[in-house]
């Protein structure tokens, strides 16, 4: 069953489909909404540097964890796009947050741009993809730009067969450029990303692997209308800024695109104070 924790600091509800989803929710409940939504395999302690300068700011901040990762239930079925903006939605519904800014990175921006498509009832206010996998990171004969298919298996590969090392693997290279010449590695930012893999299943880590690369978002981001903003660093080696922001921000109907050189795929945790900047002037404006 539902519950919440005194003062809806965090809590769990209980969707359609029977999934029980993590979230936080700190805030005045009067205050202005944002809405974060994590990256794969993460969770939603991976926005710790926004939704603390976020709440300084006087907003509302809400984050939950994606179903089988984080602290959400560890179904075996479920991981995609719809389940995923489904889920969104029964968080929304059980806050009463209507109305919100809602700000996705990586996989998190597929699941805003599906949730804004699929649920029309919702009236979001406006939207923000950060380093996000949209229109369709997947080579096929209709977008020859993308990154073969052999990458995603790749990645499902090493999730079934040995994640631990992946997920150490991942944040210690490209996910946050530390494999580059002139970044200095930080070893806490690297367990921190370990423990937020770990701490979910793999099979919805597996699974996420084919929503997040193979979801085709190209026809329902032309029908968004509200202010969207597109943030992606130019030295992205996950999400590569050519085949995503960049055709993203073509897309969309009302869309401001910023780039960042030398940014990495994480740059909200690695660059916070510029990324945290930026969505604030976009937010208030």
């Amino acid at each position: 069953m539902p519950y919440e924790i005194e003062d809806r600091e965090m809590g769990y509800v209980t969707t359609d489909d029977n999934v029980e989803i993590y979230y936080k929710d700190w805030g005045p409940k009067d205050a202005p909404v944002i809405f974060f939504h994590h990256g794969w395999p993460l969770s939603a302690d991976d926005w710790d540097a926004q939704m603390m300068f976020f709440l300084g700011e006087g907003f509302r901040v809400v984050a939950a964890d994606r179903r089988g990762h984080g602290r959400s239930e560890q179904v075996w079925d479920g991981h995609d796009m719809d389940h995923y903006a489904d889920d969104t939605a029964a968080v929304v519904k059980h806050l009463g947050i209507e109305g919100a800014v809602h700000v996705g990175h990586s996989t998190g921006g597929g699941v805003v741009v599906r949730y804004i498509t699929r649920h029309h009832e919702d009236k979001v206010a406006k939207g923000v993809l950060i380093s996000a996998v949209p229109p369709l990171m997947v080579k096929t004969d209709d977008n020859p730009d993308g990154l073969d298919k052999s990458i995603f298996d790749d990645f499902q590969k090493n999730t079934k067969e040995n994640r631990a090392q992946f997920f150490n693997d991942v944040p210690s290279g490209p996910f946050y450029n530390f494999d580059q010449d002139g970044v200095e590695a930080s070893e806490p930012l690297i367990h921190n990303w370990w423990r937020q893999g770990m701490m979910g299943g793999a099979k919805a880590h597996y699974d996420s692997i084919v929503a997040f690369s193979q979801t085709d978002f190209r026809e329902e981001m032309k029908t968004i209308t509200i202010p969207m903003l597109v943030m992606h660093g130019e030295a992205d080696q996950v999400v590569p800024f050519e085949i995503s922001g960049k055709k993203s921000a073509e897309l969309l109907q009302n869309s401001t695109l910023k780039t960042y050189p030398g940014f990495p795929h994480g740059m909200p945790t690695t660059e916070a104070d510029t990324i945290n900047a930026d969505l604030l002037a976009f937010i208030r404006s």
